[in-house]
């Protein structure tokens, strides 16, 4: 039987818990959709944003999305750009913050990992809801969004 957990304790500080915990699931459960092409953590982490990103992000702006230190996020870049995964370009409103695209090779290795994570996917839990997933991912965006909005206020 699950405990109740205790009435002080501000729901942001339970979603955080069950965040991280579920956050350690995920990884390992979809870790081996990364199987065999050679990319850590960070390169994934770095490699998913730049192809799902908009418009060509910064190293800054990724560091900033994620919530994680650019440095830990340019040697990510480095290692993406130098195996050919991404490219860098000239950014017209910053001389030195360059924007980075995925190359073909890139969007390709993203396009492979993604498809063996949906298998992964279907396969861990076939009577999952996709409406109720998609309802959790939206509900956790607007809630990131919130929290960026706050700190960019600050």
């Amino acid at each position: 039987m699950e405990r109740d957990r205790p009435d002080s304790r501000h729901p942001l500080v339970g979603l955080v818990d069950e965040t991280l915990r579920l956050n350690g699931r995920l990884r390992t459960v979809f870790g081996t959709a990364r199987a065999g092409c050679s990319l850590n953590d960070s390169e994934h982490m770095v490699l998913n944003a730049v192809v799902e990103a908009d418009r060509p992000p910064t190293v800054a702006q990724i560091g900033r999305s994620l919530g994680h230190a650019r440095q830990l996020v340019q040697r990510a870049a480095n290692a993406l750009r130098d195996a050919g995964l991404i490219e860098t370009f000239d950014n017209p409103d910053h001389k030195r913050a360059l924007l980075l695209r995925a190359t073909e090779k890139g969007a390709a290795l993203k396009r492979a990992i993604d498809a063996r994570a949906d298998a992964i996917a279907r396969e861990l839990v076939p009577s999952l809801d996709p409406e109720e997933v998609a309802d959790a991912v939206a509900a956790l965006r607007a809630l990131r969004r919130q929290i960026e909005a706050h700190l960019r206020a600050r």
